[in-house]
């Protein structure tokens, strides 16, 4: 027989426990242990669960890998060519075993994974997307139709919309698709992820104590302090650092939505434009060649877009904190003094934004793993990372976090449906990068001025990740002015003689990643953790309808018009 405890004064319903026998609760302290076991135990399970997935799913696909011919040969004649060029290169730790072949360069490995890619990215039809398609439609429409279910269920909502992808690739590509897969999950899913969640750990380990109330004045000054360090410590970093500073000096308001879409407009994602550590297509650019302070050279469009939405979120924070009569809550007669605890944890802070800047730096060679070739300097810094997250864990007192109302919950929301989210997207950013042979060819060819590639790199990095968008558009430029030169000779002169072009693109990469809860790695953070303290957050289509079209799109079209 199941009974049931209820948490008083808990707004998610991840709190609600079952338990196999009565239970009595005689003080506070007892209820708070069965409810921190539970938690615990809630979060093994799910993580068991998450590694069991994995393991069978990379034990599925490499069977399926392994039973295809030697030559892994597609069933598309147009990849036939290239498959067997890769299985010459992608596994040629194989092959130089079987036929003393002699060993191939790092930058041989990397034109043909790119020439393999591209003419994956030529067949695969547009239809292709619909499953991410789905994915979006999911995480946008379930909340509201059956928010039971997906609370409980969402993970599964994510892995159907994975297979349904997945499957059908594996079948039709074989070896080609198991490498696409096994690439976005070790290269880009896996790094998101340990980047995310030492960012998380190391910011719940920063307590600011002390009254602190949420006028509009004081929240202008605190957009202001955040989208200033989202350019050096990161959009993510300065994100989790702030949102729960921010939402406790505003709790005693009523109307706080807005805020927390403006905080992620601008210390989520515009705050970002200045240096390469603060946004990934930043940093993506600063390692095919842009020098790190190049885009300062956006200052001036980061500054408008900056102060127009700071006005207009003054003007809307005026308006209801007198609407409310927006009284301050009554323990405030007696103030406490702000002061911070666990301000070590700025050292593991540091420590993350330290090595990501050392993986940019420093060439360490490659490491093959199931096929995907990784930098070893990646492995490194996702070594450290998870480093800093232990290191803040065993430093930090259980207590911090408890006041800090930290819990695992929205990292695991992430975890569960970004592996949907990376997956799905595989023929998106397939076709993107197949540029004028892929079925988007109608959108790159139509890609001429700086305003073109600002809208264009934009919009799809609104839905899709902002990175390969940025690198698609770069190289695009690149390809129009310097045909025929080498990146290291055209580089500089698109920093130099067409800059207007590379400005666009750089900011349209991060500025319209703050139109949906997607486009930039933070927002979806923020959402959550602002929805389990307690304010309630816009649906999916509701953020993008009631505040990305009214709020953002006026500002890139003042930003269009004065600079491109």
């Amino acid at each position: 027989m199941n009974f049931y405890i209820f948490y008083p004064n808990t707004s998610n319903l991840q709190c609600i426990r079952y338990v196999r026998k009565p239970v009595i609760l005689s003080t506070a302290s007892q209820l708070t242990s069965v409810k921190t076991k539970n938690v615990q135990s809630e979060i093994m399970r799910r993580l068991k669960t998450i590694a069991t997935v994995l393991l069978l799913t990379v034990f599925l696909f490499s069977a399926t890998a392994l039973s295809s011919d030697e030559t892994t040969t597609l069933q598309s004649p147009t990849l036939s060519a290239a498959n067997d060029q890769k299985n010459g290169v992608v596994f040629a730790k194989v092959a130089s075993k079987e036929h003393q072949s002699p060993p191939v360069t790092d930058e041989e490995n990397s034109t043909v994974h790119k020439t393999d890619h591209a003419n994956l990215g030529e067949v695969l039809p547009l239809w292709s997307c619909i499953p991410f398609a789905c994915m979006l439609l999911s995480i946008a429409l379930f909340p509201l139709a059956a928010p039971e279910f997906w609370h409980h269920h969402f993970g599964k909502v994510s892995a159907f919309w994975a297979a349904t992808l997945g499957i059908p690739f594996l079948i039709a590509f074989r070896g080609a698709a198991l490498y696409e897969i096994l690439h976005i999950v070790l290269a880009d899913y896996v790094p998101f992820i340990i980047l995310l969640w030492s960012l998380y750990t190391v910011s719940g380990g920063i307590l600011l104590r002390g009254t602190l109330r949420g006028t509009p004045i004081v929240n202008v000054v605190m957009l202001i302090i955040g989208t200033m360090l989202a350019s050096w410590m990161g959009t993510t970093g300065a994100a989790m650092l702030l949102i729960r500073p921010f939402l406790r000096a505003n709790n005693y308001r009523k109307n706080r939505t807005f805020m927390v879409v403006f905080f992620i407009f601008l210390v989520a994602n515009v705050g970002g434009s200045l240096t390469p550590l603060g946004d990934p297509p930043l940093f993506l650019g600063f390692l095919h060649g842009v020098t790190f302070f190049w885009t300062f050279k956006i200052l001036p469009h980061m500054v408008l877009v900056v102060i127009i939405l700071l006005l207009v979120y003054f003007m809307v924070d005026t308006y209801y904190y007198r609407k409310e009569g927006a009284a301050a809550p009554e323990e405030q007669e007696s103030k406490e003094p702000l002061k911070l605890e666990g301000a070590y944890n700025f050292i593991f802070l540091a420590g993350i934004v330290g090595s990501v800047l050392m993986s940019g730096m420093v060439h360490w060679g490659e490491i093959n793993i199931f096929g995907v070739h990784r930098a070893v300097q990646d492995w490194v810094r996702d070594g450290l990372l998870i480093l800093m997250g232990i290191l803040s864990l065993v430093a930090t007192p259980i207590t911090v976090r408890q006041d800090n109302e930290f819990s695992w919950f929205p990292i695991i929301e992430v975890a569960y449906l970004f592996i949907g989210i990376f997956i799905t997207m595989i023929p998106c950013l397939l076709i993107l990068k197949a540029g004028p042979h892929g079925a988007m060819a109608f959108l790159i060819n139509g890609v001429t001025e700086p305003k073109h590639y600002f809208w264009v790199t934009g919009s799809l990095s609104s839905f899709l990740d902002n990175a390969p968008t940025y690198l698609t558009f770069f190289n695009t430029a690149l390809g129009s002015f310097y045909s025929g030169m080498t990146e290291a000779q055209a580089v500089p002169l698109l920093m130099g003689e067409n800059a207007v072009y590379l400005k666009a693109i750089s900011a349209g990469a991060v500025f319209f990643g703050a139109c949906s809860y997607i486009g930039n790695a933070p927002n979806f953070m923020v959402r959550s953790i602002s929805e389990e303290a307690g304010t309630p957050m816009p649906s999916f289509f509701g953020y993008i309808l009631k505040y990305a079209l009214v709020f953002l799109i006026p500002c890139f079209a003042v930003v269009t018009i004065i600079f491109f």
